[in-house]
C-alpha cells in the first residue's frame, strides 16, 4: 500500500473560498508515488439555513447543539488530513482514525468509499490508523460519532480521487473527460475501450498538492449507501481469522497477568513470596507495579498460577466497607431538590439504577514493548492520541518514539475509552526491560473495570386539569469518570481536575439530554458525586436512565388523565420524525391488543444523535415464566417481543444499523430486567459473565422486528447507542402494566442475588472444572 506524506498536509484556506455549491466542496490531491486524494471542509451552516429553523419555544441546549454536533464541527478542522489512496493493483485504501470494536464502521466507511468511486466494495481495504497527533479532535471513537462525522471528509476525498483518474483516463484514451463511464474500479469510453483505475493510480498522482472542486453523488443516484450489504469482516470473523491484540505475535512479547487488590483500587502494601514465585515453572518476571503485582511467564496459565500463588498485603481501597445501601445513602444526601411544591395534581416517582458492568466480552489486553527511549504498543483504542501522548510524558520518551498501533476489539461500548490496560502494559514493560503481552482476567474486569455509575432519579411533573405544566427532573449519579477526554492529553489532563471534571459531566449530560414531549417548564440536572468508582461512559451514558424514569412517569401521566399510553405521547411529542417511528411500532406491534393476564405491552421513545427511535415489546411476567428453573440464575420476567422503529437520517448501511439496535434492545432489557453488580464491602461480588447476567438466550425475545425509517435528513446520523434508552423504558413500562406495580429499582431483580460468589482472595477465581456437565 502507498500512503500519503502526512508531513505535508493541504494548506488552510479561509472560510469564504468554500462557496461551491449545494453539494460542491474543495479537496486536495497530494503529493504522493500513486493517487492520494484529501477534503477541505467548511461545515459551517449557511445563513439562509439558520434563518430557516423553525421557532423552539426556550428549547434544551441538546436542542440547538448536541454531542453529535460536538463530535463533527471538532473533528472538521484537521479533515484534509485523512486520506483515500488508489493503488496500482486497482485497490483503494483507507486509514480510519477511528476503532472498530464490532460496530461495523469499516464495512460502512467502505460502502461510503465505493459509492464515491464507483468501486466494488471488496476492493475497498480499511485499516485502523496508528495514532495521529496532529489529528487532535478526530481520532476518538465514542458518542456515536464515527459515520456522522466522516461521512462528507470520506466522500469528498473519494470523490477527489474519482475525478483525477477520470482526468488521467482521459489523456490515456484520447477522449474528452466527460464521455468517460467509471463503473465498477473501470472506466470505459464510447468505443468500449475501458482502463483500470490501477493502470491509472501513478499517471493520476501528482508530485505537489493541489486544490479541487468536486461535487458528490446526489442522494437519489447512490447504489451503494443505503443498501443493506454484510459485513465486509463477517467470514474472517466467523473463520477466527480476525486478528485482535492476543493474536499478534509480536518477537519477544511473554504472556503477562497482574494479581489485582480485593477491593477497589487498593494498592500493594507488600509482597511476602516474590523469591518463590519467580521460581515457579515458566515465570520470567516478578514486579509491583502501581495497580498491583505483575507476572510474566511462558504461558497465561502459569501466570495465572503464580498470580494465585502470590501473598501480597494489601493497603485499603477508594471504596472500602461500602455497599450498595451506603451509596444509595450518598446519592440521597446529594439530590438536588426538585423547585416545584408537591400537590394533589403532580405527579411524581422515585428510582434506583445499581451499578453495571462495563466488561466487553474481549477483556482488556494489550501488548507493549517500552524501553528507555521508545516505546511501541498495540491494543483496541479509542482513545490513541492520550494513550501515545500520556506514554511519552510518563516515561519521558520522545513523543515521535512512542507508537501506538489501533487493533480491531471484540466489543467496547464506551470500555475502550480508558486506556487503562495499554497504560499498564507499558509501566510492566518499562519495569522489567521486555515486551509483555498483557491480558486482564475476566475477573478483573468485572470488579476492577469500568462500571456505569450508581444513581438515582427523581421526576415531578406539575398537572392541571389534561394539561402538563411543568416537569422536573433531578439526577443524581456516582461521579462518572471522563479521564479520557476529548482526543488528546489536553482535554484528558483537565478532565482529572476537581472542578473540571464536574464540567466535562455536566457538558455531556446538557449536550445529552432533551424533553422530546411539550411539558411545558422543563429542568433537568445533574448532580455527581463520590469518586471512588472505576466507572466510564457507558454505552448511551445518561440516557438509558433518565429516558426510563421520564417514560415511567409519562405512562402515570396518561393514567392521570384516562388516556391510552400511545395516544397521550402522540398528543405530546413535539417533533415529527419521533411521532412517524412511534405510529410504526404502535402499528407494527399491533399495540393495544388484547393481552393474557400478567403480560402487556409497554412503549416508549427517545431521541439522540440526530436520530429517533421507538420502541414496542411485550413482556410475560406470569409465574411460571418469573419462577421457571435457570441454573445459578433468577429467571423473573421475559421479553417476549420487541419491535422497534429508528429513524437515523440516512442509513448507510441498514443491515449494520438492524444489528446494532438489536445489540441495543437486548442491552436495555438487561438493564431493565437482569444486569447489575452487587456492592459489599468495598467490592462487587460479580466475578465473571457467568453471575453477570445479561441478556442471554432463555430471556432474549422469540420476535424481534426492526424498522428502519426511510431517509429524512439526507445525513446519517448516529446509530450505535441510539438502541438502548427506548428499550429499557419500554420493558419498564410493560413492566408496570402486567405487574400493575411501576418499578422503581433497575434491574428488577437485583435485590435476589442468584449465584454463590466467588471469593475476592485470592482475587483470580479457581476455574469450573465441571463444564461438560452443562455441555449436554
Amino acid at each position: 500500500m502507498t500512503t500519503a506524506d502526512r508531513s505535508s498536509p493541504p494548506p488552510s484556506r479561509p472560510a469564504e473560498s468554500h462557496a461551491v455549491g449545494r453539494r460542491g466542496f474543495l479537496g486536495y490531491v497530494l503529493a504522493a508515488p500513486t493517487l492520494v486524494a484529501a477534503a477541505d471542509l467548511n461545515l459551517r451552516a449557511p445563513a439562509a439555513e439558520a434563518q430557516g429553523l423553525p421557532p423552539v419555544p426556550s428549547p434544551a441546549i441538546a436542542e440547538i447543539a448536541d454531542l453529535s454536533d460536538m463530535l463533527e464541527y471538532s473533528a472538521a478542522p484537521t479533515a484534509n488530513l485523512i486520506t483515500v489512496t488508489v493503488n496500482t493493483d486497482g485497490t483503494v485504501s483507507f486509514e480510519l482514525p477511528r476503532a472498530e470494536v464490532g460496530q461495523g464502521i469499516t464495512t460502512s466507511t467502505a460502502m461510503m468509499i465505493a459509492e464515491e468511486m464507483d468501486v466494488p466494495v471488496e476492493n475497498v481495504h480499511v485499516t485502523l490508523a496508528d495514532a495521529r497527533p496532529e489529528l487532535v479532535f478526530n481520532q476518538i471513537t465514542g458518542g456515536s460519532g464515527t459515520t456522522l462525522s466522516t461521512y462528507t471528509p470520506i466522500r469528498v476525498a473519494a470523490a477527489v480521487a474519482r475525478g483525477r483518474l477520470l482526468q488521467a483516463a482521459a489523456v490515456e484514451l484520447e477522449q474528452a473527460v466527460a464521455t468517460l463511464r467509471l463503473k465498477q474500479g473501470i472506466i470505459t469510453d464510447l468505443l468500449g475501450n475501458s482502463i483500470g483505475i490501477g493502470e491509472l493510480a501513478t499517471k493520476a498522482a501528482s508530485v505537489r498538492t493541489e486544490e479541487v472542486p468536486v461535487r458528490l453523488k446526489a442522494n437519489e443516484d447512490f447504489s451503494v449507501i443505503g443498501i443493506p450489504h454484510n459485513r465486509v469482516d463477517a467470514l474472517a470473523a466467523v473463520t477466527g481469522r480476525k486478528k485482535f491484540a492476543m493474536d499478534l505475535k509480536i518477537p519477544g512479547a511473554l504472556p503477562t497477568m497482574v494479581c489485582r487488590p480485593p477491593t477497589l483500587n487498593g494498592e500493594v502494601g507488600s509482597v511476602r513470596n516474590t523469591d518463590a514465585v519467580a521460581t515457579m515453572p515458566g515465570v520470567t518476571d516478578v514486579v509491583a507495579i502501581s495497580t498491583g503485582v505483575a507476572v510474566r511467564a511462558e504461558t497465561f496459565g502459569q501466570c495465572i498460577d503464580a498470580v494465585r500463588a502470590l501473598e501480597v498485603d494489601w493497603e485499603p481501597g477508594t471504596a472500602e466497607g461500602k455497599s450498595d445501601a451506603s451509596v444509595l445513602d450518598e446519592l440521597r444526601a446529594a439530590e438536588i431538590p426538585l423547585a416545584a411544591p408537591k400537590g394533589e395534581s403532580s405527579v411524581e416517582g422515585d428510582f434506583t439504577f445499581f451499578f453495571r458492568s462495563n466488561s466487553a466480552l474481549e477483556t482488556n489486553c494489550a501488548i507493549a514493548d517500552v524501553r528507555r527511549d521508545r516505546a511501541e504498543i498495540w491494543s483496541a483504542q479509542k482513545n490513541p492520541i492520550v494513550t501515545k501522548e500520556t506514554i511519552a510524558a510518563q516515561h519521558g520518551i520522545p513523543l515521535d518514539a512512542v507508537k501506538v498501533h489501533v487493533t480491531e476489539g471484540g466489543g467496547s461500548f464506551g470500555r475502550k475509552l480508558f486506556n487503562d490496560g495499554a497504560m499498564e502494559a507499558a509501566e510492566i514493560s518499562r519495569k522489567i526491560g521486555k515486551p509483555v503481552k498483557l491480558m486482564w482476567h475476566r475477573a478483573d474486569d468485572s470488579r476492577q473495570g469500568r462500571t456505569h455509575p450508581m444513581a438515582t432519579s427523581r421526576v415531578r411533573v406539575g398537572v392541571a386539569g389534561d394539561g402538563v405544566l411543568s416537569y422536573e427532573q433531578r439526577h443524581t449519579s456516582v461521579f462518572t469518570d471522563f479521564s479520557h477526554g476529548f482526543g488528546e492529553i489536553i482535554t484528558a489532563s483537565a478532565a482529572k481536575l476537581p472542578v473540571a471534571d464536574a464540567s466535562f459531566s455536566q457538558t455531556i449530560f446538557t449536550y445529552t439530554q432533551t424533553m422530546p414531549y411539550g411539558f411545558g417548564a422543563t429542568t433537568q440536572l445533574l448532580n455527581e458525586t463520590d469518586r471512588g468508582f472505576n466507572t466510564g461512559s457507558m454505552r448511551n451514558i445518561y440516557s438509558p436512565d433518565v429516558t426510563t424514569a421520564r417514560e415511567l412517569i409519562v405512562d402515570q401521566l396518561a393514567a392521570k388523565m384516562g388516556e391510552d399510553p400511545y395516544r397521550f405521547r402522540q398528543r405530546y411529542l413535539q417533533e415529527e420524525r419521533l411521532k412517524a417511528v412511534l405510529d410504526q411500532v404502535a402499528e407494527a406491534g399491533r399495540w393495544g391488543r388484547s393481552m393474557p393476564e400478567n403480560t402487556a405491552q409497554g412503549i416508549a421513545v427517545h431521541t439522540e444523535y440526530r436520530a429517533t427511535i421507538a420502541t414496542l415489546v411485550e413482556i410475560d411476567c406470569t409465574p411460571e415464566t418469573v419462577n421457571r428453573p435457570i441454573r445459578d440464575a433468577v429467571a423473573g420476567p421475559r421479553v417476549t417481543k420487541a419491535v422497534c422503529a429508528v429513524d437515523v437520517g440516512l442509513a448507510v448501511n441498514p443491515r449494520g444499523l438492524e444489528a446494532q439496535i438489536m445489540g441495543g434492545i437486548n442491552d436495555g432489557i438487561a438493564n431493565a430486567l437482569t444486569s447489575s453488580l452487587h456492592l459489599t464491602d468495598g467490592y462487587f461480588l460479580e466475578a465473571s459473565w457467568d453471575n453477570y447476567f445479561y441478556t442471554r438466550q432463555w430471556n432474549s425475545p422469540p420476535e424481534l422486528e426492526i424498522i428502519v425509517m426511510p431517509p429524512t435528513t439526507g445525513k446519517p446520523g448516529g446509530a450505535g447507542e441510539l438502541g438502548v434508552a427506548s428499550a429499557m423504558a419500554a420493558v419498564a413500562c410493560a413492566y408496570a402494566r402486567a405487574t400493575g406495580s411501576v418499578p422503581t429499582s433497575f434491574p428488577i431483580n437485583h435485590g435476589t442475588l442468584a449465584f454463590e460468589p466467588k471469593p475476592n482472595v485470592p482475587p483470580i477465581p479457581e476455574s469450573p472444572t465441571d463444564g461438560l456437565r452443562y455441555a449436554q
